[in-house]
């Protein structure tokens, strides 16, 4: 099954198995010293294994010191022994090993101790970085160089030179970044001479027979002077002549809202990149990897069938499922659990230095834990009630039953799912409900038995006589009380977003949060005029930073009103009254949606009655206290994995 797909490929001397890369994603996996850890093996070793042609390690740095802690580092002889015990677990696990050289520029920011080099002067808040001086130029130049003679005794089939998202190598090529008068700027010729030097330096330390990737950026998006994909096709041609083999197609910048394209949200369309791939593949003849959200063997399938590019990059789709590939290629993807471009785990989880120690997937609890959450058969089967058929509550009866266990679901709605069904209604949000959707046959066609439109009662308990209960009955959408709210027809979020209910005319949608935009944005996309009420100094406070970007993005573009700073505190025949800076406001409307947060769903009664019956329970996702969805179904991989 998708032949194309897993068709094999040679480049240079290496060949791959199948046309799907894991890609070099930042993961915060290795330690202080930027050393390569036994987490991150087992985090590669579980794709190799998975049946991935290529896994890229990501943004090795090349430079000590500008190198930044917990980033891997190639940039002494010292670090090689490490990447050999790592690319000895991909060979062993029948995969191949690439690694991304890398120099981040201003991203190195993220460490204090990093030295941050920039191409032209740069105003950083109250201070300027000052541009690379020639002589540091001639020394990164030559880190790549050692770097890559490195790579090749600790064992890679093939290096990848980053030359986008504004590192180092990017910003001496883009006008945006570059300002410099000396032969490092101004023509396209001089700004092409830095990432020019830096792939001789690497060609010549690596074998003739050893492939050299580059990933570049399609063109400058939201950067003024940026580069244009002409200018990209000329300089991938240069690039060519100076020994790359694969250009890796990308986009964005970390500096502008062009972040987006980096580690796309749901909100932009599978694929989006594609395109631009193929233009260049084309206008080249080079060997061309597609980028940008493919997280289906169909959408892979066709980019190659099509002859738009010759690999595909598919990392999130591989973080949610490392055996992607092996359930693709043997026709198995109803199993297979599909990347949702929620972006919760792999980028907001990646920034959140504070409470995430490196990345994670909210549809993969296990991952960065590959060995550690390895699941085993349970010497002692439990049956286990599982009140709630939300996301978190499925993921326990997966675990549960994979350890041996015999979980029985009770739902007191209709289907499983939850408010992952119901977030999954907004515009552009399809995948979350079908991934919901599928999850739900993949529990029943797993034999666990769904008793819908039930609650747990005494004599279920009685009748089941379970060893443990699991209480996730979820959150309900929050009731607004205010003075004379009578007068207009109020509706929740909830009920609008499963198409319900139809208010009417000039909507006000109180609560500005991740669920009022998204209610905003369906009404609005049907035709409504809306206004956002929120009563927080900005919208979207719930939201990751990309995903707050192409939501606000999409607000605009749709003409909804955010006012801010809007204490709502009655309604009158005209609309809303609301304190704003400092005055009362009337903000006039014909219909009100409420969605300001959910609360826990009463279990009361269910944990007394375990009480009472000595049996032990465990309160899991919204159900404990509302949250983010990746809370929910870590939960209930943590509590039916410990069982």
């Amino acid at each position: 099954m998708f032949n194309h797909l897993f068709q094999p490929i040679k480049i240079r001397d290496m060949e791959l198995l199948n046309r799907v890369i894991m890609p070099e994603m930042g993961t915060r996996m290795a330690n202080e010293k930027s050393e390569i850890t036994q987490r991150l093996i087992d985090y590669h070793e579980a794709r190799a294994k998975g049946g991935c042609g290529l896994n890229i390690v990501e943004v090795a740095s090349v430079h000590s010191p500008s190198a930044p802690a917990h980033f891997v580092s190639i940039s002494e002889d010292s670090f090689i022994a490490g990447h050999k015990k790592l690319t000895s677990a991909i060979h062993e696990a029948g995969g191949k090993a690439g690694i991304q050289l890398w120099q981040g520029s201003i991203a190195v920011g993220m460490d204090p101790k990093a030295k941050i080099f920039v191409a032209s002067d740069m105003p950083f808040g109250k201070y300027t970085i000052p541009a690379i001086t020639k002589n540091e130029i001639k020394e990164i130049v030559d880190s790549y160089g050692k770097a890559a003679r490195r790579c090749v005794e600790a064992g890679y089939d093939c290096i990848e030179f980053h030359c986008a998202h504004n590192y180092l190598p990017h910003s001496f090529l883009s006008g945006g970044f570059n300002r410099r008068q000396d032969e490092y700027g101004g023509s396209f010729e001089n700004r092409m001479r830095f990432p020019l030097e830096c792939i001789e330096a690497i060609r010549n330390n690596i074998p003739e027979g050893m492939p050299l990737f580059m990933r570049i950026d399609a063109h400058d998006d939201c950067l003024p002077n940026g580069l244009i994909i002409e200018e990209i096709i000329e300089f991938c041609k240069r690039a060519k002549e100076a020994g790359v083999d694969v250009l890796d197609v990308s986009r964005g910048n970390i500096i502008t809202p062009a972040s987006i394209y980096e580690v796309p949200p749901i909100d932009i369309p599978n694929g989006f990149n594609v395109e631009n791939a193929s233009r260049i593949r084309k206008e080249t003849g080079m060997v061309t990897i597609a980028v940008g959200r493919i997280n289906t063997p169909e959408l892979g399938e066709n980019i190659i069938k099509e002859n738009k590019a010759d690999m595909v990059v598919m990392g999130r789709a591989q973080l949610a499922d490392p055996e992607f590939c092996n359930k693709a290629k043997t026709g198995k993807v109803k199993d297979i659990i599909y990347c949702v471009g929620c972006n919760q785990g792999c980028y907001d989880g990646f920034c959140d230095v504070v409470n995430r120690e490196f990345i994670t997937c909210l549809r993969n609890p296990s991952l960065g834990h590959e060995k550690e959450y390895n699941l085993h058969k349970t010497d002692t089967p439990k049956k286990v009630l599982i009140a709630g058929g939300g996301m978190a509550g499925m993921e326990a009866a997966r675990v549960l039953k994979e350890r041996g266990h015999i979980p029985v679901i009770y739902e007191a709605g209709e289907s499983l799912g939850g408010q992952f069904v119901t977030a999954g209604e907004a515009p552009g949000k399809g995948e979350m409900k079908r991934a919901a959707i599928l999850y739900g046959e993949k529990i029943q066609a797993l034999g666990i038995p769904v008793h819908f439109n039930t609650f747990i009662t005494e004599d279920i308990i009685s009748k089941e006589n379970p060893d443990q209960v699991i209480i996730s009955i979820g959150a309900s959408p929050i009731n607004l009380k205010l003075e004379g709210i009578e007068k207009k027809p109020v509706y929740n979020s909830h009920e609008v977003l499963k198409g319900k209910v139809r208010p009417e005319g000039m909507v006000a949608v109180i609560g500005g949060g991740l669920v009022g935009l998204e209610t905003a944005d369906a009404l609005a996309t049907t035709g409504n005029p809306v206004k956002v009420l929120e009563m927080k100094e900005a919208a979207g406070a719930d939201l990751g930073s990309l995903r707050k970007i192409a939501v606000m993005q999409k607000m605009k573009s749709l003409g909804v009103e955010i006012i801010v700073n809007a204490t709502c505190v009655a309604v009158e025949e005209q609309g809303i009254v609301i304190e704003h800076e400092g005055k009362r406001e009337i903000v006039s409307c014909d219909s009100i949606v409420v969605a300001v947060g959910a609360k826990s769903n009463d279990n009361s009664e269910l944990v007394a009655l375990c009480e009472v019956k000595n049996i032990p329970f465990e309160l899991i996702g919204d159900a404990k206290k509302p949250r983010r969805a990746i809370n929910a179904i870590e939960e209930g991989f943590l509590v039916a994995r410990t069982l």
